[in-house]
């Protein structure tokens, strides 16, 4: 059986193969851990909507866009995948409109994270300014700006291809994958360039908010107040570091392939779909632990949701 890419934001196109019973056994891993973890935000993203003291926070909004943004890549992501090994090639408009899915979504998790890590930075930094910076709508400004960013790194690639593509190739049969379908090479330089903005851009906000916020806790500690909040805080700071290495390890994706050839070539195909599910599936399973579990006001009304009691 032809065995899908793993192309870590999409796919990537492989030629070797895959035993059936190996393939079965793939499939089923990451259909089940996407339900899994689809399950799981889709109970967040309920709970957000019945109870008021969630969705008026500007802090979760910021969460549910990014558990929302989360499904939506997963379930693009896993249709290829298994589009990959049942079809292995098909139309070109089709692999285009789901591809370019999928990078809006994988760009936009580090900007949101960027934009949570700020709203922590000024809640705990600057707590009698926190009410008058982050308010509703300038949290639904913010989420508008991630995704009109993430379109200014997409969309040129979209309008080169209807450029210099001819219009045969929109009704031909490909394999899918991002490299097959942006192969131009302006597309190809471009995205090396936003991605290093992006890791720069994005990193030193983590790096500058989590700073400021372990300064404020050490000061509130010497000051024998009470720095729990500002704890919590730095350690959901970390979080988001730790959620973030993960998700720009996509970025990396062409030099890490063939590091795994050079390492284990004789299990290259299993090394590659170890890494599939470490870089695209962990960092969606990151985002309930953030706020879902560790976050008392949401843990409380969650618990009812997950185990659909009532």
């Amino acid at each position: 059986m032809n065995s899908p890419s793993y192309s870590y934001n999409v796919s990537s196109s492989l030629t070797y193969k895959d035993a059936s019973s190996a393939a079965v056994v793939k499939n089923v891993i990451v259909v089940a851990l996407g339900l899994t973890i689809n399950y799981i935000n889709g109970t967040l993203i309920h709970t957000f909507r019945k109870h008021q003291i969630l969705y008026v926070n500007p802090r979760y909004i910021l969460f549910i866009h990014l558990v929302l943004n989360d499904i939506i890549q997963l379930t693009t992501t896993i249709s290829l995948f298994i589009f990959g090994y049942a079809f292995y090639r098909f139309n070109a408009s089709f692999c285009c409109l789901i591809i370019t899915l999928a990078v809006f979504t994988t760009l936009n998790t580090p900007l949101n994270l960027a934009v949570m890590a700020v709203e922590c930075y000024i809640a705990i930094c600057l707590p009698l300014r926190h009410a008058e910076l982050c308010t509703i709508k300038r949290t639904y400004i913010l989420i508008g700006w991630i995704w009109a960013m993430s379109a200014a790194s997409t969309l040129p690639d979209v309008f080169i291809i209807l450029a210099t593509e001819p219009s045969e190739f929109f009704y031909s049969i490909i394999f899918c994958e991002r490299d097959n379908l942006f192969h131009h090479p302006i597309s190809i330089n471009k995205r090396d360039v936003s991605y290093m903005i992006y890791l720069i851009g994005v990193w030193l906000t983590l790096f500058y908010t989590y700073f400021k916020i372990f300064f404020a806790a050490k000061a509130a500690k010497e000051a024998k107040s009470s720095g729990g909040d500002a704890k919590k805080a730095r350690n959901t700071i970390l979080l988001h570091g730790f959620q973030l290495i993960l998700c720009m390890l996509t970025y990396v994706a062409p030099p890490l392939k063939k590091a795994l050839f050079y390492w284990f070539p004789k299990y290259y195909a299993h090394a590659l779909f170890a890494s599939y599910i470490i870089i695209q599936m962990l960092p969606r399973f990151v985002s309930p632990i953030v706020y879902g579990l560790r976050d008392k006001t949401f843990r409380q009304h969650l618990k009812k949701y997950l185990l659909c009691s009532v």
